[in-house]
């Protein structure tokens, strides 16, 4: 965790959010279709996201790496009279993981290695209650050679069909490419080529021959 810590630390130390105050464009549009519940953000950062959220009553529970980012995020919920559970962890360890815990959970350009990226999906499908759903925009492997942003591996980018199989368990809404113009502060700005997901765990069906009774 202290590379990714100093690297986010480094990156989050300046006055000026690195990527805006404002919500991502298809987090917001997702989540204002959702009544609110709980709601948990993975590498939320300075919590444009999440302070939207809190906002609109959402209950919201943040991770992320950074101590400046938590900081700065808590700054901008102050500001806006909303509170948030901000918690700085290594989102590999899992801590964050609660068995059917949230109603919604949100992955914005959360980017992570192949081996860690299926051990955080899975983690978060485990985590959605039923009925909840998942809502992820990252860059995908077009975005290679742009300048708007996002990791130059080409392993830590995403593809429809690699999110589709790490979201099996859930009803995929949603799961394609775009091309769009960011405007997310200095570190996102430009034209990108990027994935969208919305994915929704199944509620549980409950029959009479389901249910199971004891005297």
């Amino acid at each position: 965790m202290t590379h990714a810590a100093d690297f986010w630390d480094a990156r989050y130390e300046a006055e000026a959010y690195a990527y805006g105050t404002e919500p991502n464009a298809y987090f917001r549009r997702q989540l204002d279709t959702l009544p609110p519940g709980r709601l948990l953000l993975l590498a939320e950062g300075e919590g444009r996201n999440a302070v939207y959220a809190a906002r609109k009553g959402w209950q919201v529970t943040a991770v992320d790496f950074s101590d400046e980012a938590r900081a700065k995020a808590q700054r901008l919920a102050a500001s806006h009279g909303v509170r948030l559970d901000y918690r700085v962890e290594d989102l590999m360890d899992l801590a964050w993981q609660q068995p059917a815990g949230y109603d919604a959970i949100g992955l914005i350009y959360a980017h992570f290695p192949p081996t860690e990226r299926q051990a955080v999906h899975t983690a978060a499908v485990a985590s959605l209650a039923p009925g909840g759903h998942l809502l992820l925009e990252a860059f995908n492997p077009r975005q290679l050679g742009l300048s708007s942003g996002g990791p130059r591996e080409a392993e830590l980018l995403y593809e429809p069909a690699q999110l589709a199989a790490d979201f099996a368990g859930l009803t995929l809404l949603e799961n394609y490419e775009a091309t769009v113009v960011l405007r997310e502060g200095s570190f996102h700005a430009g034209p990108a080529q990027v994935v969208r997901l919305l994915a929704q765990r199944p509620t549980l069906a409950t029959s009479s021959t389901e249910l199971t009774y004891s005297i």
